[in-house]
C-alpha cells in the first residue's frame, strides 16, 4: 500500500486551506493506493440486483402484518444474507434515505480467518483471492483484501445516506489508519466530524501496553447540510437520573431539611466508583427547595467588574466581593438574583458568595470525543436477554444509543450493515421508548446466527426480558420487525454468456438498475447511439459501448478510449461508462469525473 497525492505540490504545502475556496477543487488530496483497488474501484456498480423476500415465519409479529409475497412493507428489517447484495438491494427504495449508519467491520486482527470471496469481475482478481485463502495473521496482503472488502461496501453506504446524514464506523489498530483515508477519499475530507475514542478495559496480560480502546470515525454525506438541518449536537447527560433517585430517597428521610440532604448528596457520591456516569456530575453537591444544583462563580467574566455592597441574608454584614468584581452589572440586578433565590451565601460574610446553576437546567451536553464504558457490560446484558450463548465482543446499546440520539430526530432511519448481535436495532427500539419517537431500523447479517442471536435478540427486547433490572427491557419496548432474505439475483455473466446476446436497450436497462437502482422500460431510455450515451439523470449520465455482436465487443469499439473520455470531460457532468476495458488508468479518470464499470469477462473469452 503506498499515499499517492495526485499533485507533487501536496507533498510540501497544505495548499488547500490558503487559497480562496473557488481554487482549491484543482488540488486533490493523497489517496491510499492497494492491491486489488483497480478492480473494485467501481464494483459497487456491477454487484447484482437481488430482490428482498420477506419470511413471515421469522418476523416478528408473525405472520399478520406481512404479506407471504410481494413487497417489503414500511416496517423495520432484519435482513439476513451478504452486505452487500442486501445494500445494493436497498438502493432502489432507500437511497438517499438513511439518516444514521453504524457499522461494525470486521477488525482484521488476523486471528478471524475470514476470506474475501467478492465476486470481483477481474480474472486477476479471482486468481489472487483463489490462491491466497482465508486471511490471518501469515499473510501479507490482508490489510489489501480488508481494503478490497470494505472500499465497495462504503461506496454503496454512502448513497444510501441522506445528504445530512452521517456515519459511524467502529474499528481499533489494525486497520483504523487505513479506514481513515478511505473515508477521506470516498466521503470527502472535509466532511470528517470526529474520531471517538472508546475505552473499554484494560488487560492485565498485554506483552507492552494494555490497548482497550475502540475508534469510531465519524463522518456527514455534507457537513454543510447538517449544520443547515441538525444545527448543534446534544445530548441528555448520563446518570442525571440516579442523581435524582438519590435526592427523593434523601428527601423522604429529612423532609425539607435541605442541608441533611446536601450532606446525604456528597457522601453518596463519595460511595460511586469513578467509572459510575454520576460521579462526573458530582459538583452538583446542593439542593434547595429548587433542586439540585452547584454553586458557580459569580464574579464577572475576565475580570474588572462593578463593586459595591452585598449583604449576608444572616448577619446582615457586606460579604466579600469576588477579586474579578460582581457578575452582575448593577445592585438592582443582584437584589433580584437574590429575590429569585439565585445566589447561594456563604455561612458567614467572609465566604464569596456563588452562582447556582441547577442541573435540571442544564440536562444536555455536547458529546466528548473519548468516553469510558465497560465492555463487559454488554455481554452480561446479552446473556441475560438470550441466555448463555457464545459471541464475542457484542457493542453497547447504550453507546450506540448516544449516537443515534445525537443525530436522528422521530421518524428517521438508522442502518447497520454488520449487524452482529443486534446491538443497534436494540438501541433504536430503547430510544423510541424513551421519547415516543418512530425510528426505524434496518439490519443485514450474514452468518447463520442472523434468526437465532440478531433477529431472536430483537424479538426478546420488543416483547419484553424476564429477570432484567431495566424496565422497559422486562416490560418490552414495543415494535415489530419485518425479517428477509435476499432473493435470486439478476446476474449478468449469465445474461451475457447465453447463446443470443440481449439487446442494447435490454442490457442499459438491466445495469442502470444495477447501477444506480432505477427502474425504467427500454422505451423510456435516451438513447443517443452517438457516443454511446444512453441515459441521463439530473446528475450524472451514463455510458454503455455494446453490440450483440462477439466480434464487436472484442475491438477496440466496445473499449473506453482516451478519445471518448476526453469528449466525455467535455460535457462537464458526472458519468459512469459500462464497457469490455479502458485504455486509462482510474486516477485519470476520476481526474475526469468518470467511473468505469467493466463488462463481465465471460463475453470475451476465445470462443
Amino acid at each position: 500500500m503506498v499515499v499517492r497525492p495526485y499533485r507533487a505540490l501536496t507533498r510540501l504545502w497544505n495548499l488547500p486551506y490558503f487559497l480562496p475556496t473557488k481554487w482549491r477543487g484543482w488540488i486533490k488530496m493523497p489517496t491510499l493506493e492497494f492491491k486489488g483497488k483497480q478492480h473494485i474501484y467501481a464494483h459497487h456498480l456491477t454487484v447484482p440486483y437481488s430482490p428482498l423476500v420477506p419470511d413471515p415465519q421469522r418476523s416478528h409479529p408473525p405472520p399478520a402484518h406481512v404479506a407471504d409475497s410481494g413487497p417489503v412493507s414500511e416496517d423495520n428489517l432484519i435482513i439476513h444474507g451478504d452486505n452487500l447484495r442486501a445494500l445494493k438491494a436497498l438502493l432502489p427504495r432507500y437511497a438517499g434515505k438513511i439518516k444514521c449508519i453504524y457499522i461494525d467491520p470486521p477488525y482484521n486482527t488476523g486471528n478471524g480467518g475470514w476470506a474475501y470471496d467478492d465476486n470481483v469481475n477481474s480474472p486477476l482478481m479471482q486468481a489472487w483471492l483463489k490462491d491466497n485463502g482465508p486471511v490471518d495473521n501469515e499473510d501479507l496482503e490482508r490489510h489489501d483484501k480488508w481494503l478490497c472488502m470494505i472500499w465497495p461496501r462504503l461506496q454503496l453506504l454512502r448513497e444510501l445516506l441522506a445528504e445530512d446524514g452521517i456515519i459511524f464506523v467502529s474499528i481499533d489498530d489494525n486497520e483504523q489508519h487505513h479506514l481513515r483515508m478511505l473515508l477521506d477519499e470516498i466521503f470527502g475530507e472535509s466532511n470528517f466530524v470526529a474520531s471517538f475514542v472508546w475505552e473499554g478495559t484494560a488487560k492485565n496480560d498485554a506483552r507492552f501496553v494494555s490497548v482497550g480502546h475502540d475508534y469510531i470515525h465519524t463522518y456527514a454525506k455534507s457537513v454543510d447540510r447538517v449544520k443547515t438541518n441538525s444545527g448543534r449536537w446534544r445530548v441528555l447527560k448520563e446518570g442525571i437520573e440516579d442523581i435524582q433517585k438519590c435526592v427523593e430517597v434523601l428527601k423522604e428521610r429529612h423532609g425539607d431539611d435541605y442541608q441533611s440532604i446536601s450532606m446525604g448528596l456528597k457522601d453518596w457520591y463519595k460511595s460511586l466508583p469513578r467509572n459510575h456516569k454520576s460521579w462526573q456530575h458530582r459538583h452538583y453537591r446542593c439542593v434547595d427547595s429548587e433542586g439540585v444544583y452547584f454553586p458557580g462563580d459569580i464574579s464577572w467574566p475576565g475580570g474588572g467588574g462593578p463593586r459595591y455592597d452585598v449583604l449576608h441574608p444572616v448577619t446582615r454584614k457586606p460579604v466579600t466581593v469576588p477579586a474579578g468584581g460582581w457578575r452582575f452589572p448593577d445592585e438592582e440586578k443582584m437584589r433580584a438574583a437574590i429575590q429569585a433565590n439565585r445566589v447561594h451565601f456563604a455561612d458567614t460574610e467572609v465566604g464569596v458568595p456563588n452562582l447556582k446553576r441547577y442541573l435540571h437546567e442544564t440536562t444536555e451536553q455536547v458529546l466528548t470525543s473519548v468516553f469510558y464504558q465497560d465492555r463487559r457490560a454488554a455481554h452480561q446484558n446479552l446473556r441475560r436477554i438470550i441466555g448463555d450463548i457464545k459471541f464475542e465482543y457484542p457493542k453497547d446499546e447504550r453507546v450506540i444509543g448516544r449516537l443515534i440520539e445525537t443525530v436522528t430526530s422521530n421518524r428517521d432511519i438508522i442502518l447497520d450493515s454488520f449487524a452482529g448481535s443486534g446491538t443497534t436495532a436494540h438501541a433504536t427500539l430503547a430510544l423510541n421508548k424513551v421519547d415516543g419517537g418512530n425510528r426505524r431500523f434496518i439490519l443485514v447479517e450474514c452468518e447463520e446466527y442472523a434468526d437465532t442471536i440478531t433477529a431472536e435478540r430483537v424479538r426478546r427486547v420488543i416483547g419484553g426480558v424476564l429477570g432484567t433490572k431495566d424496565d422497559a427491557s422486562r416490560d418490552g419496548m414495543g415494535g415489530s420487525f419485518t425479517y428477509c432474505t435476499l432473493g435470486s439475483p439478476f446476474d449478468a455473466e449469465s445474461l451475457l454468456s447465453g447463446d443470443s446476446l440481449p439487446k442494447f436497450e435490454t442490457l442499459a436497462v438491466f445495469l442502470l438498475y444495477t447501477a444506480a437502482g432505477l427502474s425504467l422500460e427500454p422505451k423510456a431510455l435516451r438513447t443517443s447511439r452517438n457516443g454511446q450515451r444512453f441515459y441521463q439523470t439530473k446528475t450524472i449520465d451514463f455510458y454503455l459501448y455494446y453490440e450483440p455482436n462477439i466480434e464487436w465487443l472484442r475491438s477496440d469499439k466496445a473499449m473506453l478510449t482516451p478519445e471518448r473520455a476526453k469528449k466525455i470531460k467535455k460535457i462537464g457532468r458526472p458519468a459512469i461508462v459500462f464497457g469490455a476495458g479502458k485504455y486509462l488508468s482510474q486516477h485519470n479518470l476520476t481526474d475526469m469525473g468518470i467511473k468505469f464499470c467493466q463488462l463481465p469477462y465471460e463475453l470475451f473469452k476465445d470462443g
